[in-house]
């Protein structure tokens, strides 16, 4: 009997520590949810830099722009309000392009600004300028020797009227013209230049009734002279020779 009535209270006392051992587990849980809970209210009301569209950029305009001209501003928004993919350092516009228009207010995510392709042209234009293609043969474009990214003068060889009568004229074109592709080592090819728009006009009329040449520039500290037209006429006289001596 003392045997049974020592059981019956031994098991009551292990299930009264089991249960206070529960209720200890379960208000820790409780807390720990609490506190995760609060830090979670924080952090969706903690406030995080976003780049935020200044004026409305339309579709197709490069990242590099955006960022070079600053048509964005930098904006705080609760953590909660910050979009997927919000982007919050204006060095990541680099390499990217507007998918659609971005209207202001807008916040700059990577899905508006996807990354564009690796050779894209847009990315390497801004305002007025623009891209062109001229074709020259291997003298005359130097072609092997103009890369990428050169800078170059071109020289227009035509007729002018002069005292004579119809005679060869070269004059310089244009200056420090920046090259954005150019053909591979050998033969002629086509090149890719960025100009201003009005200067692409005066390229193009040349390029179809002109002969352009090619002319190489220093990789840094290069002087502009832009000297007068130069006619044959002008070669043969004695002034010439009196100017280089």
């Amino acid at each position: 009997m003392v045997d049974i009535a020592n059981n019956l209270f031994s098991t009551r006392r292990g299930s009264v520590f089991v249960g206070i051992g529960a209720a200890a587990i379960a208000a820790l849980i409780v807390f720990i949810y609490l506190h995760n809970y609060r830090n979670s209210l924080n952090s969706a009301g903690a406030s995080v830099s976003v780049l935020v569209a200044k004026n409305l950029i339309p579709k197709g305009t490069p990242g590099g722009i955006v960022g070079h001209d600053a048509e964005f501003q930098i904006r705080s928004v609760p953590r909660r309000e910050l979009q997927v993919g919000a982007l919050t350092d204006p060095a990541a516009l680099n390499g990217r392009i507007a998918a659609s228009d971005v209207y202001p207010g807008q916040q700059l995510t990577a899905l508006e600004f996807p990354l564009a392709p690796a050779n894209a042209l847009p990315n390497e234009l801004r305002a007025t300028d623009r891209a062109i293609n001229v074709s020259l043969d291997a003298i005359h474009g130097m072609s092997g020797l103009v890369n990428a990214g050169d800078r170059i003068d071109i020289f227009l060889a035509g007729t002018k009227q002069g005292v004579h009568g119809s005679e060869g004229s070269v004059k310089v074109l244009l200056s420090n013209v920046l090259v954005l592709r150019a053909p591979l080592l050998g033969g002629g090819g086509t090149f890719t230049l960025r100009v201003p728009e009005t200067q692409a006009v005066w390229l193009a009329t040349s390029h179809d009734f002109g002969h352009l040449w090619f002319v190489v520039r220093p990789a840094s500290g290069a002087r502009v002279q832009l000297p007068s037209p130069v006619t044959l006429t002008m070669l043969m006289g004695d002034r010439f020779y009196k100017a280089v001596k």
